[in-house]
């Protein structure tokens, strides 16, 4: 990975299954001051287009990369507003 951004705060969800991955992001990034970036941690593969979706159509964040490896998922997600 490109390191292009610092991430602020990680947030572990290894183990949840859709839709708590999204449920919890949304939670941890509205705690967030504008301009952090969340780590999610994730098992669940579904978790990959759930957040790019959830990112794509929610105002004020942005999907800034993801990751795949050993059966676990990364997303850095970036508030923007």
């Amino acid at each position: 990975m490109s390191a292009e951004f610092d991430i602020t705060e990680t947030l572990d969800v290894k183990g949840a299954s859709c839709p708590m991955p999204v449920v919890k992001t949304k939670s941890a990034i509205d705690d967030l001051a504008e301009g952090a970036v969340l780590e999610v941690v994730a098992t669940d593969p579904g978790s990959v287009s759930d957040i790019d979706g959830w990112a794509a159509g929610t105002k004020g964040v942005e999907l800034v990369d993801q990751e795949e490896g050993d059966d676990v998922y990364r997303h850095y997600v970036r508030k923007t507003e």
